[in-house]
């Protein structure tokens, strides 16, 4: 089997760092909640994220990648899904409802990127499609949730 290119393996133990954080964000995001429609949002894309990084995983090794094991520990608010310093000092519903747009639309962002590579192997943008169509689904049900909080 043939191996990624260095900047594609790169690329994706990136997305694969940010699948991470977006996991440890939604189940925080979870626990400050009181809105049930809310939290089982956040639970179910916990959930989702945790599956993302797991086949993330398989594809890199399917190509004799390493893959990263955890997420960032000092993630910014750029390369971040959440702010949690300021997310969470309030426990404002509202607020966790935009950090988690926002974050939905940097991550279709982040695998719109690695999506462009010219060299990427058919069966890993196949994956990176799902999941990023998977994201965007998401996001629209998160957009009607802003009524239900």
């Amino acid at each position: 089997m043939q191996n990624f290119p260095i900047a594609i393996e790169s690329k994706l133990n990136n997305l694969l760092t940010r699948t991470y954080d977006a996991e440890k964000g939604f189940n925080k995001a979870a626990e400050h909640t009181e809105s049930l429609p809310l939290k089982a949002y956040f639970k179910e894309r916990a959930q989702e994220r945790e599956q993302f990084s797991k086949e993330l995983k398989k594809e890199l090794n399917l190509f004799n990648a390493a893959a990263t094991e955890e997420g960032s520990l000092l993630a910014n608010a750029h390369r971040n899904w959440m702010d949690v310093k300021a997310l969470f000092s309030s426990d404002n519903e509202e607020a966790m409802l935009q950090e988690a747009i926002r974050g939905e639309k940097t991550s279709i962002e982040d695998y719109n990127e690695v999506l462009t590579e010219s060299t990427l192997p058919k069966t890993t943008a196949t994956l990176l499609t799902q999941q990023k169509n998977k994201i965007a689904t998401d996001l629209s049900r998160i957009r009607k949730l802003e009524d239900i909080k």
